[in-house]
């Protein structure tokens, strides 16, 4: 089918909870797409940061086939080999010593919130369950996700939201203190915002968000979804910064593009007994098997030097071209996440990218935010420059 005809059946069938463009992406390899007219992109959304190995790497295609060939699923009730080889990988590459498996960012952050509310019932009794989150966060669409969010447009429509949280302004470690109170029980926050526009955290925040914790006896809860598996530079954000979590939530780059979350918490937060959660499909051989390959390559010598590498001479270039158009606000970001602030609305460059064969995504209306491949190389940042200040021009 061409363009028209697979836009045309979706606008019949699928739900419309996205405002697509007309475009229907089939093909892929490396950091560049095809549509169903043979057009060619060089993709710089990356699936929402989830197709961090570029599309189609062979070691994630041979892992899904192998695993293909063998079993799909079995139960939970039952040991599955790839999800104990993906959990121990997961554990020895980072602070946990628990892994739990599901199926997305928000079931990983919803994951996260029970097991919070669950350490806090089992070590301190009732009323103990407020979560402190923060202002401009995304945590995910579920109900409890979709409360821990600090921002009223994801709100809207779905009252009553589950009670239970409180929302300072990131960056703002005066106003958390505040929101301590006696019914807290932990602090969820993303090291790095990224729907909420790339924001970079304070350097001693983190840091501080941890003591706050140690201080009351609160679990740290980071989002991760976005920001891990190697987008900054390391393979968790929070290294970034020399402090850790009790519960850290992951998903999106950990299997190369299958769907897949995860869970990851120390001994000591891990609080969840027989039957207080589950996912049917979490973990799975599939998906677990494509996470093993993923993980084997960004962990591999040299992978993540070159995303810092890369993000390095991205941000070096984006400064080059601010310094030639007023409109650029600030560039922020760590590694290959990169917001570029302009001072108007921008959201009509991404129609004008897809006209030139580049897929871009803003965030707010005003923030270009780059989130290309991990695998990017220079040239391929070299054309998006190009296609950024000649679009510049033009506002």
């Amino acid at each position: 089918m061409n363009n028209q005809n697979i836009i045309s059946i979706a606008k019949n069938y699928v739900a419309p909870t996205y405002g697509r463009y007309e475009l229907a992406l089939t093909d892929g390899k490396g950091c560049y797409l095809w549509d169903s007219d043979g057009k060619k992109y060089l993709d710089f959304v990356s699936g929402l940061a989830v197709c961090n190995l570029g599309h189609c790497h062979p070691k994630v295609v041979k892992a899904l086939q192998n695993q293909a060939e063998k079993l799909l699923h079995v139960s939970n009730l039952y040991h599955i080999e790839p999800q104990v080889q993906l959990a121990e990988k997961l554990c020895k590459n980072s602070f946990g010593d628990k892994v739990f498996f599901c199926n997305s960012g928000t079931e990983a952050v919803e994951s996260a919130i029970k097991l919070a509310r669950k350490f806090s019932f089992k070590n301190f009794g009732e009323d103990r369950h407020e979560i402190i989150s923060f202002k401009m966060s995304f945590h995910g669409r579920t109900m409890a996700s979709l409360a821990a969010t600090g921002q009223d447009k994801y709100h809207k429509g779905f009252s009553p939201l589950l009670d239970g949280f409180q929302y300072a302004e990131f960056g703002n470690i005066s106003e958390v203190e505040q929101l301590v109170s006696k019914k807290t029980c932990a602090i969820l926050v993303e090291p790095i915002q990224g729907e909420g526009g790339v924001n970079v955290p304070p350097e001693n925040f983190l840091r501080d968000l941890r003591r706050i914790c140690d201080e009351n006896e609160l679990l740290l809860l980071f989002d991760e979804v976005q920001v891990g598996m190697g987008r900054t530079g390391k393979l968790w954000a929070h290294e970034n910064y020399d402090v850790h979590p009790d519960i850290m939530s992951i998903a999106k780059g950990l299997a190369g593009g299958t769907a897949i979350g995860a869970l990851i918490a120390t001994d000591n937060a891990m609080a969840f007994e027989p039957g207080d959660h589950a996912s049917t499909f979490g973990g799975n051989p599939l998906a677990s098997a494509a996470g093993c390959a993923t993980l084997d390559v960004i962990t591999s010598k040299g992978f993540l030097e070159q995303v810092t590498s890369m993000g390095k001479y991205a941000t070096e270039k984006l400064h080059e071209i601010a310094a030639k158009h007023s409109v650029i606000k600030e560039i922020r970001g760590k590694g290959l996440i990169i917001g570029c602030e302009i001072d108007q609305d921008v959201s009509s460059i991404v129609i004008k990218a897809i006209e030139n064969g580049i897929l871009l995504n803003v965030a707010l209306g005003n923030i270009v935010r780059l989130l290309p491949p991990l695998i990017v190389e220079k040239e391929m940042i070299d054309i998006f420059i190009d296609f950024l200040d000649s679009s510049l021009k033009e506002l």
